[in-house]
């Protein structure tokens, strides 16, 4: 009986939720690319953000992170999240993840931005680092097509 009525919450949830894009950025030099993210909206839970990269070398990435700029309606960036490190993404593999938009309340007119900021090759001490802020205001910042 619990496992039907867990199911049905799911089902419950999974109907209430919405799905909108969120706007992918990327440095030019980046060795781990977003293929694609949506923000995954329910009632009473935080936003998440749903998201596929790839790792665009032919090197091992041991670590790499993500970023999350949120835009109010009108282009003010209200808050900027971190996905803690992602793990372990072969060469040329794709992986999915998640990051949970908790760090400021996101309003249904806010626009998310997300990209990769930091990466590390397996068995290197070197980061490759991109600072992404300017270009997710730019991407705000253009005109609608």
């Amino acid at each position: 009986m619990a496992g039907a009525l867990s199911y049905l919450a799911a089902v419950a949830l999974a109907a209430a939720a919405a799905e909108t894009p969120a706007v992918v950025i990327q440095a030019a030099d980046t060795p781990v690319k977003l293929d694609r993210a949506t923000v995954v909206t329910a009632t009473a839970t935080p936003p998440v953000l749903v998201y596929s990269a790839t790792n665009a070398t032919d090197d091992d990435v041991d670590e790499f992170t993500v970023i999350a700029f949120v835009f109010d309606a009108q282009g003010t960036l209200k808050a900027r999240q971190t996905a803690p490190a992602r793990r372990s993404l072969q060469a040329h593999a794709t992986k999915f993840s998640t990051l949970v938009l908790d760090g400021s309340p996101v309003s249904p007119g806010d626009r998310i931005v997300v990209g990769v900021n930091q990466a590390q090759k397996v068995r290197s001490d070197l980061w490759w680092r991109a600072e992404l802020q300017d270009a997710a205001l730019a991407a705000v910042h253009q005109p609608k097509r």
